[in-house]
């Protein structure tokens, strides 16, 4: 051992003093410092991911529309006519057997496109006001038609198509 070494400083490799007078560690400025950091980092980050977050929700949406819209095609094959709402959620051969997306982040509706008489069909996934994607008031719905038309409209009506379908 060295001289003037109290054996447990020098096995933790402190600078020859005790803790008791500010051998080792860290002082309060130098954690209140860092904490501050750890914070604006923090409320920067946030808002971004809580964005991406949203993003990533909205496939449930897109997955759940383009799985409607084949299986609607199939439908026609089958019944020369497209399936109205009451049969979305009913199974195969009398219905389309969708209940809801996959997540449950949106809930679909089936509805004859304006100005079409019965040849046609649009499907909207509408937020979920209550679930976890209700912040989401870029994208509140998208919808896609007979057409291969895909659209989508924000919480206040205004048209996000380009913003909300990738």
């Amino acid at each position: 051992m060295r001289p003037g070494c109290v054996p447990q400083v020098c096995v933790m490799g402190g600078r020859g003093r005790p803790p008791s007078q500010g051998g080792w560690g860290f002082s309060l400025t130098e954690l209140l410092v860092t904490l501050a950091i750890l914070a604006l980092l923090a409320a920067a980050a946030t808002p971004l991911w809580i964005k991406q977050i949203e993003r990533a929700r909205r496939l449930d949406a897109t997955d759940a529309l383009v799985r409607v819209a084949v299986l609607q095609e199939r439908f026609y094959f089958e019944n020369g006519r497209y399936a109205r709402a009451v049969e979305l959620a009913a199974p195969p051969p009398a219905g389309l057997g969708v209940a809801g997306t996959e997540r449950g982040y949106y809930q679909l509706r089936l509805r004859a496109p304006e100005g079409a008489l019965s040849n046609g069909f649009a499907v909207e996934a509408v937020t979920d006001l209550e679930g976890p994607q209700a912040g989401d008031e870029q994208c509140r719905v998208l919808s896609v038609d007979s057409t291969g038309r895909r659209a989508s409209e924000s919480a206040d009506g205004e048209d996000t198509t380009d913003a909300c379908w990738p």
